[in-house]
């Protein structure tokens, strides 16, 4: 950012401030890191229930006759298995096979689809689809100013969400969502999240933001609830293996190369990127992104270079992802490697304030026993 770039703030921003959270940039905007520390942050939503701030997201609308067609070209997912009602996690590639952005994308009606975005890609995103939008039958609506989001998250989140909708939320299956009320205001009530855990999104109008957010702490105490900031969802996504834009993914990594290819649909027709991936495909990868475990009292942290020996005889890859694991008790993370390397099993050595420190690769996720199923 430049220095004299003025960062945004959510609806949410006096509520932050309020419980005491430490603010700090993020894509642009000021965001709480912490309340009450990562790690009590991090037990909170594996074993009860926490709140995000997540309203620094984008919302793009993409209506029209022509939306489904247009939505198939420009993601490599089968937009066309989205029933009404279900969400499905999707991705925007460029002509070469690369990142643009990942995205969830709602289908709420036949030719209507809200796509949750990634903060730092709004305009990005927006430009994008606006460029290779056809004259007729497609609207565009960028509806990040007018949407907040708040993420209710963890065993106990079922119980607190029913509280406050008007709707039941029993029977919402895993990556499906309703449209009602949350307190009374109109909203779209997704069972989504980025945490492993049981949980909500809650898309709401900004304006409703501070009434909403209030309302579920208050109504989260009997559950233990805890305002939760970007440091523990941080370690709660890496636990999942969850990707992050900007650290696990961009656009110098490929669809493949990141580990999408379980949701790259090489049977649609064509989608952009589509002959660059399938040719990596038959010819074979260079890198892929992989989890690893530290096997010395270490942490690898995003940027750190890997080597396949500790003599440092071959530079390997770079840590796009790391920390400690609260969960888990262990330091993990993920990383490019030259595919030789890719093999779980494999030992790497990670260049940590100048000395090489042991790591093995490992299979994904770190941990399987969240509650998102439940």
């Amino acid at each position: 950012m430049s220095i004299n770039e003025k960062l945004k703030i959510t609806p949410l921003y006096d509520e932050h401030v309020a419980l005491g959270a430490r603010m700090v940039p993020f894509a642009g905007w000021n965001m709480p890191v912490q309340y009450s520390g990562v790690v009590e942050e991090h037990k909170c939503v594996r074993n009860q229930v926490g709140l995000f701030d997540v309203s620094h997201m984008g919302e793009i609308n993409v209506t029209g006759r022509g939306a489904l067609d247009f939505l198939q070209m420009m993601t490599v997912n089968d937009v066309s298995k989205i029933i009404i009602g279900q969400a499905q996690y999707n991705a925007f590639c460029y002509e070469n096979g690369t990142i643009v952005d990942d995205i969830i994308i709602y289908r709420r009606g036949y030719d209507s689809f809200f796509i949750c975005v990634n903060a730092s890609n709004i305009e990005k995103d927006y430009s994008w689809l606006k460029e290779h939008a056809p004259k007729q039958g497609v609207i565009l609506e960028n509806l990040s100013d007018d949407y907040a989001q708040i993420a209710v998250q963890g065993p106990k989140s079922r119980e607190l969400v029913s509280k406050v909708v008007d709707v039941k939320i029993a029977d919402l299956a895993y990556y499906h969502f309703a449209e009602g009320k949350v307190l009374g205001v109109p909203s779209i009530i997704a069972r989504t999240g980025y945490t492993g855990e049981l949980g909500y999104e809650l898309y709401i109008p900004s304006s409703a933001a501070p009434k909403i957010w209030k309302a579920l702490m208050q109504a989260g105490s009997d559950y233990g609830i805890k305002a939760c900031g970007l440091g523990a969802r941080d370690t709660l996504r890496l636990e999942c293996g969850y990707l992050l834009y900007g650290n696990d993914m961009d656009h110098t990594t490929t669809a493949l190369e990141c580990g999408l290819s379980w949701i790259t649909k090489f049977e649609k027709n064509t989608f952009i990127g589509k002959e660059v991936l399938l040719n990596q495909k038959e010819k074979g990868l260079n890198k892929r992104l992989v989890a690893f475990e530290m096997q010395e009292k270490a942490i690898g942290r995003h940027g750190y270079k890997i080597y396949s020996s500790k003599d440092g005889e071959q530079e390997i890859g770079i840590i796009t992802s790391g920390s400690p694991s609260p969960t888990l008790t262990k330091n993990i993370g993920m990383a490019y490697v030259t595919t030789d390397y890719s093999k779980i099993g494999s030992s790497i050595w990670i260049e940590v304030r100048g000395e090489k420190k042991l790591a093995m690769v490992v299979k994904k996720p770190f941990f399987v026993h969240g509650s998102v199923q439940g």
